[in-house]
């Protein structure tokens, strides 16, 4: 698996799908699949065990990492690729490409 340069906390906008457009915040990440607040909710039916009653119970699903672009102006959503750079100082920072090089916290 690939480095992830998306992070939790961070602002996507989703770049393929019915959701398409949409600009969300990373809710957490599970390999190669993000949960977005408020996207994919879904409905599905349980079946009835001990614990549980049958019935329809809402879940949120997540969608693919390569579907979704960071957001570096939220004025704008304006996307770009990320990069990293060490510093002289030896610490390793997300960059993004698409603005010359800007730092992204």
């Amino acid at each position: 698996m690939a480095i992830s340069r998306i992070k939790q906390g961070d602002t996507v906008k989703i770049v393929s799908g019915s959701n398409k457009g949409k600009v969300v915040t990373v809710q957490s990440i599970k390999g190669d699949k993000v949960l977005l607040s408020g996207i994919g909710n879904r409905k599905r039916h349980q079946a009835a065990n001990t614990v549980a009653p049958a019935g329809k119970r809402d879940v949120q699903l997540p969608i693919h990492i390569s579907n979704v672009a960071l957001v570096i102006d939220t004025k704008t959503n304006k996307t770009s690729r990320v990069g990293y750079v060490v510093k002289p100082s030896g610490e390793k920072v997300r960059i993004a490409r698409q603005a010359k090089g800007k730092e992204i916290k």
